[in-house]
């Protein structure tokens, strides 16, 4: 099964040019002082006389837990036929609450080539989801932008999703320009030391806040087409934790003032303990429907007015 055919994405136009293979080249050199999150730890993921992994705990290679059409991802993701999601193993954050701690944490999955990941792209088209979304693709992006080179001369023509925890460098996104359809980026704290108690980061807002900027310069407010599938932009995602601690209301406010308030956004309810989050209240229970309405309220009193309508199915569960 294949795609209707909609605007052509960017990243095909890189292709033509030779400018794709070039951004992919670049990557690679760069990992002989890697800076692609914002972590910054310079290590030589290139193997040159003994391959250093950095703080994802991945060297210069890719490996994948899992891919296929995705039902769960947000509404004009997931459209009617999925979204074609390739999970990554590793990561460049270390959320002591993470859900899918095996993945990011323990690495579980397989090591596959760029030919492989090309291939899986390809799949992902043939079976009709409507893009590809990489999950968690910051720490690879090296071997993604390889795959990519291959998979766009065999005809991939998917919007490219890059679902990210939001700790991405200036850097990377450089990279990216052109190359990417639709951001999709966490924000998941307001505070520097909460981010640096729960995810083991410095300085998650600056380097967070300065990445969403540089991502809505890149693609703009999320646009989608008649179907309400998206096709380019800007969509945020903020999981709601407990007693406030991921800051909704100064997030919120960031977004209106200096993104934009036609941020399409998903407040997240789903907050679950998992992990190490059981020995570290508040995070050791989920988030309470009153906890979970003054977000929502507080992300409308800022000015934002466009989000995925899980929040509406969630707010019913309770009635």
């Amino acid at each position: 099964m294949v795609n209707k055919q909609g605007p052509e994405v960017g990243y095909l136009a890189l292709h033509r040019s030779g400018e794709l293979r070039e951004r992919m080249e670049r990557a690679y050199e760069e990992l002989r002082s890697c800076v692609f999150c914002g972590r910054a730890c310079g290590v030589n993921r290139l193997g040159d006389g003994g391959e250093e992994v950095g703080s994802c705990g991945i060297g210069s290679g890719v490996k994948v837990a899992s891919h296929g059409a995705h039902l769960g991802e947000e509404d004009p993701l997931r459209g009617y036929r999925g979204s074609g999601t390739v999970f990554f193993s590793g990561c460049n954050l270390s959320c002591q609450y993470c859900q899918n701690y095996d993945i990011s944490q323990y690495r579980r999955g397989r090591e596959v080539d760029p030919e492989g990941l090309a291939g899986m792209m390809m799949s992902l088209q043939e079976q009709g989801c409507h893009n590809v979304n990489l999950v968690s693709p910051t720490h690879v992006v090296a071997p993604i932008l390889k795959a990519l080179v291959i998979a766009s001369g065999r005809g991939l023509r998917l919007p490219l999703v890059w679902n990210t925890g939001g700790y991405d460098s200036l850097e990377t996104l450089g990279l990216l320009d052109g190359v990417v359809d639709i951001y999709m980026p966490d924000m998941k704290y307001a505070d520097a030391e909460v981010g640096r108690r729960y995810s083991k980061v410095k300085d998650y807002p600056e380097v967070n806040q300065a990445a969403v900027k540089e991502m809505h310069r890149q693609v703009g407010d999320l646009v989608m087409d008649d179907q309400g599938i998206a096709e380019r932009g800007l969509l945020v995602r903020h999981l709601v934790l407990p007693e406030g601690l991921a800051g909704t209301a100064a997030v919120a406010n960031f977004l209106v003032k200096e993104v934009s308030r036609h941020t399409y956004a998903n407040i997240m309810d789903q907050y679950r303990p998992c992990y190490k989050a059981g020995n570290m209240p508040p995070l050791d229970r989920p988030v309470t429907r009153a906890e979970f309405e003054k977000a929502l309220e507080e992300a409308r009193e800022a000015g934002l007015y466009r989000f995925d309508q899980r929040e509406a199915r969630f707010l019913r569960l309770f009635r």
